[in-house]
């Protein structure tokens, strides 16, 4: 009697006993008897490159308004940002366009849960069929065994072109795995990664940054590995406006790490160093209905300047806010915030609407009409402001 076991096991390894397609396992595990790793050690065939047919890898999944792609297909490409800076739109952005044209997508998610993902996939537009016929969601719960690897590998059968691993820092802990280690950094690309990455499909790791901007250069939190071990494209998100339900959010893309050199070309170059490459812009109409865009930079006019100052302003007023909330004896009404913070009233009110909508600090009534602002349980610590857009 046949099982559903056997019937996975033939489907992975084929009916006569054929080895898997794929090596799952870490190059410093002891044998299983599975397929050996491919020699790379010998001398590569260097024609292609002399006589003028290599052709560099192109960014050919997702793409900005424009139509200019976003990550390398076959590589491993990163976005990082602090939290609540739009990656998970960014990434599920870029899954909807591979969906509608076509293509199979996973989705490995060590954070979130599929009502969550899903949920945000519909609310952009996504079709109900189109999403269970090519939208592979995974939610891991232990490292995995012999049959969970079975089952990613069956799913990697639909050949996606786009992998979205979100949640390094929970991933890497699942496979009790170290963040800050460089090794285990390489181990877990060598185990889940990179696995991926040789099915054909541009992987991308949705990760963390530290708090603190001046410590985070291009980096996220972890291991330096982290960077160094891409070969894709690695993209910083700066939060300009949060993301919320009824709100227009904002952050800017900026290109940390570029190494075929296809994309960088196409964005415009930032004191920081790293180039500004798209504005991530999310437009919620409701629970159910968001517009999303990827909008090509442009240089900035004057009226876009001023903008800019104003909203750099308000930025480095809501940290002042915070510090006045946290030397507070008791929750401050509007008034109480204004004579603690130096800045125009219209600024301050701005940046205590924008914290208030970010949920660093919540409102709630108090005595005879007036509003009352506290600290949020968490978050209680003043953020870096973000950096002006222009370029």
């Amino acid at each position: 009697m046949t099982t559903d076991v056997d019937q996975a096991m033939d489907a992975y390894f084929g009916p006569d006993g054929e080895e898997p397609p794929v090596d799952w396992g870490d190059v410093d595990a002891e044998p299983t008897g599975k397929e050996p790793a491919p020699r790379t050690w010998a001398a590569q065939d260097l024609r292609s490159v002399l006589d003028g047919s290599y052709r560099p890898p192109q960014p050919s999944v997702g793409r900005r308004d424009d139509g200019v792609g976003l990550f390398y297909p076959g590589r491993m490409n990163s976005v990082a940002s602090e939290s609540e800076a739009g990656k998970t739109w960014f990434a599920l952005i870029a899954c909807l366009q591979e969906i509608n044209d076509g293509n199979h997508v996973l989705y490995l998610d060590f954070e979130d849960d599929a009502g969550g993902v899903v949920g945000r996939l519909l609310c952009l537009g996504a079709h109900p069929d189109d999403v269970l016929e090519r939208f592979h969601y995974v939610r891991p719960e232990n490292q995995p065994s012999d049959i969970d690897l079975i089952d990613l590998a069956m799913v990697l059968e639909h050949n996606p072109t786009l992998a979205i691993v979100d949640g390094v820092t929970e991933g890497m802990s699942l496979f009790g795995l170290e963040l800050k280690d460089n090794t285990d950094v390489a181990k877990f690309g060598r185990q889940l990664l990179r696995p991926l990455m040789n099915s054909g499909a541009a992987v991308v790791t949705l990760d963390h940054v530290v708090k603190s901007a001046e410590n985070r250069g291009r980096y996220s939190i972890g291991g330096v590995h982290k960077l160094n071990g891409l070969n894709g494209v690695m993209y910083m998100l700066e939060n300009h406006r949060p993301f919320g339900i009824g709100v227009t959010g904002k952050s800017i893309i900026r290109v940390a790490k570029d190494r075929p050199g296809q994309i960088r070309k196409n964005g415009l170059p930032h004191s920081s160093g790293m180039h500004w490459y798209a504005d991530l812009v999310v437009k919620s109409e409701s629970a159910e209905f968001a517009e999303a865009h990827l909008y090509a930079p442009r240089v900035r006019d004057e009226e876009d300047r001023e903008a800019d100052e104003d909203q750099k302003r308000v930025n480095k007023l809501r940290a002042k806010v915070l510090e006045a909330l946290a030397g507070a004896r008791a929750p401050l009404p509007g008034k109480g915030i204004e004579d603690r913070v130096n800045g125009r009233a219209v600024d301050v009110r701005r940046a205590v609407a924008a914290l208030v909508d970010a949920g660093r600090i919540v409102a709630e009534p108090g005595p005879r009409g007036a509003v009352l602002h506290r600290l949020a349980a968490t978050g209680t610590q003043p953020d870096e402001p973000p950096k002006e857009d222009a370029a």
